[in-house]
């Protein structure tokens, strides 16, 4: 399967299992989504369970909430990430603090979906990473998976969980791992061991990061795209890096990230969000707090600028192979 195809089969297998899940958004019924994820459902389980919504972020979100603490569990989808910010209020104010603000009478189960990310041309509207913003707000999970295998199974857990869940899918490895060269022809996940989906049922554990290669010269820790992306990099380098999937940012599985750093005695954070207030200044901070004393050289950061994201000079602003190999060869040299 490709990601698509993967978090199509959570939706269907969760569907299937439990009457309670329900899937809404912006042409997911019959059109099945603007990249088709929810392709063929509406056919399945009818038009009061996966069902179209206004052009109303805010609304759709504020539907769920209601849905979640009637007892539903929804699934919306937010068309792209850029558009997910007049929905902050519902997310922020009632999802995030629902189960607090009742004393645990009301919950919001809700896992809100939504591509992220760039790489496709898609210019400042359709190419941003907002999730630094969720993973300062208690009370909200957020999830971030690199492989169709992965998409699955954490969307699965994800929908069965009792917090409210952002999802976030980088549409850039939709149809397949990209090592962050845009000018060589496209892979595709059947050529990708994680591309091998089960049919039925799985889930992964929200908040347990996956080593994807061992090492002991240098911590990498990325997530999303950027996995992929390192991962070619440090290839094509020789080097003997450890690379952490971190999958779920909150919550964030710090007892692996702090034993390899320990090991490593160096590390070095990507991610294609904007450097200011990114999710690695957190992951910064942490590894600072615990392993101080363990590092050998500075925390390197490569990330994406502070600017609206480009569509002229997107591969600029794309933390890509070049970026990457001088971060590392600095890393490494301290």
């Amino acid at each position: 399967m490709n990601m698509i195809q993967a978090i199509n089969s959570a939706m269907d297998v969760m569907m299937d299992r439990d009457p309670a899940v329900i899937v809404m958004g912006e042409d997911v019924g019959y059109f099945g989504g603007v990249f088709r994820a929810t392709a063929g459902l509406q056919a399945k389980y009818g038009k009061t369970r996966v069902f179209d919504t206004p052009i109303t972020e805010c609304g759709i979100i504020g539907v769920a909430v209601g849905m979640g603490a009637y007892g539903l569990r929804p699934v919306p989808e937010i068309q792209f990430a850029d558009y997910i910010y007049p929905a902050l209020d519902q997310l922020v104010s009632e999802a995030a603090r629902l189960r607090y603000r009742s004393a645990g009478e009301f919950i919001a189960p809700i896992t809100v979906r939504s591509p992220f990310g760039g790489g496709i041309f898609g210019g400042q509207t359709h190419s941003q990473s907002p999730e630094g913003i969720f993973t300062h707000v208690s009370g909200i999970k957020t999830v971030i998976p690199s492989t169709p295998y992965d998409a699955k199974g954490l969307l699965i857990a994800a929908i069965e969980d009792n917090d409210p869940t952002l999802f976030f899918e980088p549409k850039r490895i939709y149809n397949g791992p990209f090592d962050g060269h845009w000018d060589r022809p496209t892979q595709n996940w059947s050529q990708h061991p994680a591309g091998a989906v089960p049919e039925g049922y799985y889930k992964i554990p929200l908040g347990k990061a996956n080593v994807v290669r061992e090492g002991e010269a240098l911590t990498i820790l990325v997530y999303g795209t950027m996995v992929h992306v390192a991962s070619a990099v440090i290839a094509d380098a020789g080097v003997d890096a450890e690379i952490i999937d971190l999958r779920t940012l909150v919550p964030l599985d710090i007892e692996t990230i702090e034993a390899s750093v320990k090991k490593t005695g160096r590390c070095m954070i990507i991610h294609e969000a904007t450097r200011t207030g990114g999710f690695g200044a957190e992951l910064s901070a942490l590894v600072q707090e615990r392993c101080f004393y363990h590092l050998e050289a500075p925390i390197e950061r490569v990330t994406g600028f502070d600017t609206p994201y480009p569509h002229s000079l997107e591969w600029a602003y794309f933390p890509g192979p070049v970026r990457i190999g001088e971060a590392l060869k600095k890393v490494m040299k301290d």
